[in-house]
């Protein structure tokens, strides 16, 4: 490190890069600088709400530097390799030294990687990958055109940002269409790779409790399927295991992966997707300069907003003990939260880490307006800030 302030570097202008970034100035004197090659930041638990008008999309996206403290230094830049031997991140504009490494990048959302997908959501007006923004914006239409056949939502067999999501998408439009009168007329279907709609071990409340809320709504799930191909022209869907869906009107989720930058060009997965960190310190593995939150970090917890806030804490936290010489201190649990929406004013809170459950599966009004007014609010304007009463 140098003798002077050190210099903080964060790739990724998202949720956890931008509190981390704002927390840390406030925290440390040091040089923080943040690396995105996108100028703005988007609320993405938005986006399975935008097709039924829960929320608008232009409301919930901010200027990532109007989000940053002043102190902050923001680069518009893309990264394309990491070199933590010589201490150094290369851009497209520009390389970029640094004491202290964090990366908060996220993950790589590509419909391109299953042959069709892309072509379907370019080519026609039935595919909506709706992890991606402008394409939650168009399914919005699409839904309400939908008056019949078969809704299909697909999972795909990586590691996905809010696992929650898709099931949440599939539960409101099932109570969309009914209050629109033409549900007899419309299939729901869901399909995973794996056996569990939600997950077993902590989240296991939260299985039983949506198992049941489907079948009392005649809400399909589709076990073992692990999508392969999408013929758009037939409107059909294909898996590896040999099974075919076809749909009226398709909701995939996209496979999600490392980014380039840090898969191909830096050492730090591990021959992984994601950054290989200590599960409770997130200090990288054999650089002990190099930090990890959010998506990109590969700990075994779902990757929620609410995860990489606690990992926020973590990581501030550690990078001043680093800083110091002082051991760090191993204090995330894999806390993790996520909402899940049944239907329009009713939710249910599944919060867990790794070993165990935490709130009851309980369905209220509450919960939902907890995650659909309280949520975002405290997000943009505490959260993003680095602020945070209840680490």
């Amino acid at each position: 490190m140098t003798a002077t302030r050190p210099n903080v570097l964060i790739l990724g202008g998202g949720a956890g890069g931008t509190m981390t970034a704002n927390a840390l100035r406030r925290r440390i004197d040091a040089d923080v600088t943040v690396i995105d090659k996108s100028r703005t930041h988007s609320y993405q638990p938005a986006y399975y709400l935008i097709p039924f008008d829960y929320m608008d999309l232009d409301e919930q996206q901010r200027n990532t530097r109007d989000l940053l403290h002043k102190e902050v230094e923001f680069v518009h830049d893309e990264v394309v390799g990491i070199d933590p031997d010589e201490q150094t991140v290369a851009g497209e504009a520009d390389s970029y030294e640094y004491d202290i490494l964090i990366s908060a990048v996220g993950n790589n959302r590509r419909p391109d990687a299953i042959p069709g997908m892309l072509e379907g959501w370019n080519r026609t007006d039935s595919v909506y990958p709706f992890y991606h923004a402008s394409a939650a914006r168009a399914l919005g239409d699409a839904v309400d055109e939908f008056d019949g056949g078969r809704f299909l939502v697909t999972v795909p067999d990586t590691p996905i940002k809010c696992g929650g999501a898709p099931l949440k998408l599939t539960m409101l439009m099932e109570e969309y269409l009914r209050k629109r009168g033409v549900r007899e007329d419309a299939e729901i279907v869901m399909t995973k790779p794996g056996s569990e709609v939600f997950g077993t071990g902590p989240k296991a409340p939260y299985q039983e409790r949506i198992e049941e809320i489907w079948e009392d709504r005649d809400i399909t799930f589709v076990p073992d399927f692990t999508v392969s191909e999408v013929d758009y022209e037939n409107q059909t869907v294909h898996s590896e295991e040999g099974d075919s869906l076809e749909y009226d009107l398709y909701a995939p989720v996209p496979p999600q992966y490392g980014h380039e930058f840090v898969v191909e060009n830096s050492p730090l997965t591990d021959g992984g997707e994601y950054v290989s960190v200590d599960d409770n310190t997130l200090q990288h593995e054999t650089y002990s300069n190099v930090f990890a939150l959010g998506d990109n970090a590969d700990v075994p917890t779902s990757r929620t907003a609410s995860a990489a806030r606690k990992q926020s804490h973590v990581v501030v936290d550690n990078v001043e003990r680093f800083l110091e010489d002082r051991p760090l201190a191993p204090e995330y649990d894999g806390y993790t939260a996520c909402p899940i929406l049944t239907e329009k004013g009713k939710a249910m809170i599944a919060e867990f880490d790794y070993e165990d459950s935490i709130s009851a599966p309980v369905v209220s009004r509450l919960n939902w307006i907890l995650d659909i007014n309280v949520i975002p609010s405290l997000d943009w304007n505490v959260w993003m800030r680095g602020y945070d009463p209840v680490p």
